[in-house]
């Protein structure tokens, strides 16, 4: 095969697909909102089963699920006949994927869940078959054709009866009001997880790490505590400890300019007396912010008396993996 005919094939492949999913949206209707409501309103878990190419989109829709909120999680339909049913409840709801309908493992269950008393939703991509008479809710995930050149292998149907499940997904966590917090709360360890748990409080540096200098201090102590603490900068405060100011390496360069004489003058002199301060259970994020913000390297937290209790800098934020 030529080049260009692979080319013309692939792109076919995702002509055919594109329209598989495309077709679906006129098929969203009262049924998909009762099976989005079934879902809602189970009291038990949402166990998702099919075979073959049907399992592994099952067992995709079941992780989806399970990532936004719902308790879910996969049973391959051969094992369910050889034991798996005992952890289903009446409870539960039972969410089938299938292109035929006629799966001899699926059709072998269905007495066996009926017994049960579980409620039962059907993606199928063939509406009329045993499984889609005794299902309690049917959503249609049928294509026009495969794209397979031989209209077997399951290519567009599977994508199909995917999208079918990411649409039930998503519509369920926003019935739910499934937040970003929500999500991180069961992702802490992805990017989202580190963004909106992690606070200022778990990266800040604390004690004798923080540069600390008097306001009376003279200029050239300064320098020497910026020097040991490598922070790029001096938290100025009163005979009181509360923050009055901050000198950053930018303000010591510009003072340094002004010759030897500034070495003896007081850090009250030349510190910036509008530090940019937060509070400990600030989000590691939001800190990100601020310091792109106004275009600066260091934040310093304070106690509710003004005092300068950690401090942090924008390479301890990148570190993290906070972006």
């Amino acid at each position: 095969m030529t080049p260009e005919l692979t080319i013309q094939k692939a792109k076919e492949v995702i002509r055919v697909e594109a329209d598989a999913i495309a077709a679906l949206s006129s098929r969203i209707d009262g049924n998909f909102v009762d099976a989005v409501e079934l879902l809602f309103e189970c009291k038990g878990r949402v166990i998702v089963t099919g075979v073959g190419k049907s399992g592994l989109v099952a067992r995709k829709i079941a992780a989806t699920l399970a990532s936004t909120g719902t308790s879910a999680f996969f049973i391959h339909a051969a094992e369910g006949l050889h034991g798996d049913l005992g952890v289903v409840r009446e409870e539960d709801v039972i969410l089938i994927i299938t292109k035929s309908g006629e799966t001899s493992e699926i059709s072998a269950l269905i007495p066996q869940l009926r017994n049960i008393g579980v409620k039962l939703i059907t993606i199928t991509g063939t509406l009329d078959t045993s499984l889609t008479r005794v299902s309690d809710i049917v959503l249609d995930a049928s294509v026009k054709e495969e794209a397979c050149p031989h209209d077997l292998a399951p290519t567009a149907s599977s994508t199909a009866a995917l999208v079918m499940g990411d649409a039930l997904a998503v519509a369920l966590l926003e019935r739910r009001g499934f937040t970003m917090e929500d999500f991180a709360s069961i992702h802490p360890g992805g990017n989202l997880g580190k963004k909106l748990l992690t606070r200022i409080e778990d990266l800040m540096y604390t004690g004798d790490h923080l540069p600390i200098m008097q306001e009376d201090s003279l200029f050239k102590d300064v320098i020497l505590e910026m020097n040991r603490k490598r922070f790029g900068a001096v938290c100025i405060v009163d005979d009181k400890g509360k923050l009055k100011g901050i000198i950053t390496e930018g303000d010591l360069r510009r003072e340094i300019e002004k010759g030897e004489a500034i070495l003896q003058s007081k850090a009250s002199e030349s510190m910036s007396t509008e530090p940019k301060v937060v509070s400990v259970q600030t989000l590691a994020v939001d800190a990100l912010a601020l310091l792109e913000e106004f275009n600066i390297l260091q934040l310093i937290m304070v106690d509710e008396d003004g005092k300068p209790i950690g401090m942090i800098h924008l390479h301890d934020l990148l570190d993290a993996g906070i972006k």
